[in-house]
């Protein structure tokens, strides 16, 4: 297989904290069965930034870089992503109430909320693990085409796609997103995977940005406008619901339960409802009577969407006592225990053993679906394959 086949593949990594590990699994698995590949399109958010700017940043060959992105996973614990006041998130939450009440006891207008976790520990860690000028070289050389995180603007709320690429690259505007040229820095990453009221708003050129998952509706548009002809996307959300965190009837939820619910919606959702939206272009593209110009230059896009065959929360569900102290008494006091609050859990649970098993899982499951996954990989239509397990969808 000569490079030049990779030319138009592209691998979308999305948010979900520390349920990214299972990206690096899959991720693994591609590498581990096509060690020349190259993936010139990668595009990330939230924890998927971080991901994919390692990945892009990366000067050797992708199988190398996998691998060390592999290693970095097993060694990062929750306490190098985030730190907590000495007096916890509790208190830092009460300090917020405090100054809000002062400054209008003082009439100073609005106060300034920023997060209630501290991000300075990842700062040090992505900047110890990624060379930024690396991807400038990739670039240079045409190993990588575009490299894109997007991030939501709090002055605008539109989701801001920054692309580093090929300077023939046409950016584009759409509804509520915006694609903007620039080199990606530290910041950029910081600010893709800045969760709100978690963790603080990073500023760029005057604008304060959070992460790129909480208004994106399209997650796989940024590859297709970059030139994506065929997508590796990887899901974070399994097809299955645990019972033991569903709600019995006429139990009141706990805040665990509730945080567990809004990071999905705010992480995993948008992704399926933007892959049934492809599916569908892709079916009246293909519908189309021989020799018609399709509408708006639309093209079909050849798809793999590689999602967990268990429930990431619960696998967290034992792991929770590994937290870090205060982070631990917190996440007790609003309502987790061993049974329920896990998928809260398993967006925070930065530590080897768990990271480890989702990357196994990733791993696993990719190979498991290989034969799809290498039809896109080679270059034919997945249009007409159905998944071989529960891993692989379209």
């Amino acid at each position: 297989m000569s490079a030049d086949r990779f030319d138009d593949l592209a691998v979308v990594l999305s948010g979900g904290g520390a349920r990214a590990a299972y990206q690096v699994g899959v991720l693994a698995a591609l590498a581990e069965k096509v060690p020349e590949l190259r993936i010139p399109i990668i595009t990330g958010v939230s924890a998927g930034a971080i991901n994919a700017a390692f990945l892009a940043a990366h000067r050797g060959p992708f199988s190398q870089a996998v691998q060390e992105l592999r290693g970095q996973w097993l060694r990062l614990t929750a306490d190098q992503v985030y730190s907590l006041p000495a007096r916890g998130v509790i208190a830092s939450f009460l300090r917020m109430i405090g100054s809000t009440a002062r400054r209008i006891a003082r009439r100073q207008g609005r106060a300034v909320v920023r997060g209630l976790l501290d991000m300075r520990p990842l700062a040090r860690f992505i900047q110890n693990c990624i060379d930024f000028d690396g991807i400038d070289e990739n670039v240079k050389r045409g190993y990588l085409r575009a490299l894109a995180l997007s991030a939501t603007s709090y002055n605008t709320g539109q989701t801001v796609t920054f692309v580093h690429g090929a300077p023939d690259l046409v950016m584009w505007e759409r509804a509520q997103r915006i694609a903007v040229p620039t080199k990606i820095t530290l910041a950029h990453v910081m600010a893709s995977s800045a969760i709100p009221i978690i963790f603080p708003a990073v500023r760029l050129d005057g604008t304060f940005y959070g992460d790129g998952s909480v208004r994106l509706t399209a997650p796989l548009a940024p590859a297709i406008h970059l030139g994506a002809g065929r997508i590796v996307a990887i899901a974070m959300r399994s097809n299955f619901v645990s019972p033991r965190d569903a709600v019995t009837s006429g139990e009141y939820p706990s805040a665990a339960a509730l945080g567990g619910l809004l990071l999905h919606s705010v992480f995993l959702d948008a992704l399926d409802a933007d892959l049934e939206r492809l599916e569908r272009v892709n079916r009246l593209l293909r519908a189309l009577p021989p020799g018609t110009p399709p509408p708006d230059n639309l093209r079909p896009v050849d798809i793999a969407v590689v999602r967990p065959s268990r429930d990431l929360g619960a696998l967290a569900r034992g792991y929770w006592p590994r937290l870090p102290l205060l982070m631990d008494l917190f996440v007790r006091g609003i309502g987790m225990d061993q049974e329920r609050g896990a998928d809260f859990l398993s967006y925070l649970l930065f530590e080897p053993e768990y990271t480890g098993l989702l990357i196994e899982l990733g791993h696993q499951d990719a190979l498991e679906n290989w034969d799809t996954l290498a039809r896109l990989i080679e270059g034919g239509s997945t249009e007409q394959l159905k998944p071989t397990a529960r891993g692989l969808g379209r």
